[in-house]
């Protein structure tokens, strides 16, 4: 049995390896194709998610179950829009995310299965949508990483909105393309309204300077090309595990007190009501959101953190609870009103 177990861990790991792209911003378009064979009780797996954490997912439930993991690698919009485009002929099983927004356009179009009820009772409330036709697996939050040199405590914004008062013009910067910034703004909108976010941004376009990247945007706070950056947390904290040459000059500051900039950003997985193997997938979720796959997520290198069974975050991370984020249901979280706004503002 550990022999064939162990084999089919291999194939597994080969596909991935063979369909692997860039994560995090990435624009390459998933695979055409997949290894994965229905038939056979195999499952597929649309991972917008880091590609590492999914492939230590993947490689642990296959070990686990003997139940074969095919992952296709692409950007959180881009592989929500490919779902939909498919509909029920999707040969995707579960979806993964980084961000909110995109499984939230995939359940509007009413293509999820409800996640099975040992899955929903293992993440907690405030870290899943209402509707329960996904779950959180992981989360990251919102700060400004700022150079110390440059700005001192008692200057920093009391608020994310503070950014597009005129003080704030030419300090800082963000990847406005990214699908990580578009959630901030999509928590923005939900939490202050349409009319408010709109504001927002046509201050924010006079203010700032765009990167791709939210990697980029840290190393040009670390080069002094700009003061501060509004990112997620774990940029900092995966070069600081690594030799900290890219975040060295780089602190970063938490809004805290419900603060939009105090967003949780919440990861996504659901299962596809079209599954051919919906059982497996459901088993896949569980166990991703389960002791050991919120134990992987907690020692891996992604920095991001873990929300569900009772595992704490890595112990580098500031605690969730004191982050004091904003209550934001996910599953109202409007990634084409957010574009809508972006490009009416002129920052897309």
């Amino acid at each position: 049995m550990k022999i064939r177990i162990n084999a089919l861990a291999g194939i597994a790991i080969a596909a991935t390896a063979a369909l692997g792209l860039s994560a995090c911003g990435s624009s390459t378009s998933p695979a055409a194709s997949s290894s994965a064979d229905p038939a056979k009780g195999e499952i597929t797996v649309y991972n917008a998610q880091h590609e590492s954490l999914t492939k230590e997912w993947a490689d642990a439930f296959t070990a686990e179950t003997g139940i074969k993991v095919t992952l296709r690698q692409g950007d959180d919009t881009e592989m929500s829009n490919q779902i939909v485009q498919e509909g029920a002929a999707s040969p995707a099983d579960v979806f993964l995310t980084e961000n909110s927004p995109a499984m939230a356009q995939v359940e509007n179009a009413g293509l999820f299965a409800d996640v099975d009820k040992d899955t929903v009772a293992q993440v907690p409330a405030e870290f899943r949508p209402s509707t329960n036709k996904w779950t959180g697996i992981a989360a990251r939050s919102t700060v400004l990483v700022y150079d110390k040199n440059k700005i001192s405590e008692d200057k920093l914004p009391k608020s994310m909105l503070d950014l597009a008062k005129p003080e704030w013009k030419g300090k800082w910067a963000a990847s406005p393309s990214g699908a990580d910034f578009q959630a901030i703004v999509s928590a923005l909108v939900e939490l202050k309204g349409e009319a408010a976010a709109e504001e927002w941004l046509k201050g924010m376009k006079e203010n700032f300077t765009a990167y791709k990247g939210n990697n980029t945007a840290m190393k040009a706070v670390n080069a002094g090309e700009v003061d501060a950056a509004l990112i997620y947390h774990y940029y900092y904290y995966g070069d600081q595990a690594k030799t900290g040459e890219n975040s060295k000059n780089v602190t970063p500051y938490y809004f805290k007190n419900q603060d939009p900039g105090a967003f949780l950003s919440i990861s996504g997985g659901g299962v596809l009501k079209s599954s051919k193997n919906a059982e497996k997938a459901q088993a896949f979720l569980k166990f991703i959101t389960g002791k050991k796959g919120q134990e992987i997520l907690q020692k891996g290198t992604s920095f991001e953190y873990a929300i569900a069974s009772g595992v704490p975050a890595n112990e580098k991370l500031v605690p969730v609870k004191e982050l004091q984020a904003p209550t934001v249901d996910p599953a109202k979280l409007n990634s084409k009103k957010v574009t809508e706004l972006m490009t009416k503002a002129g920052l897309l």
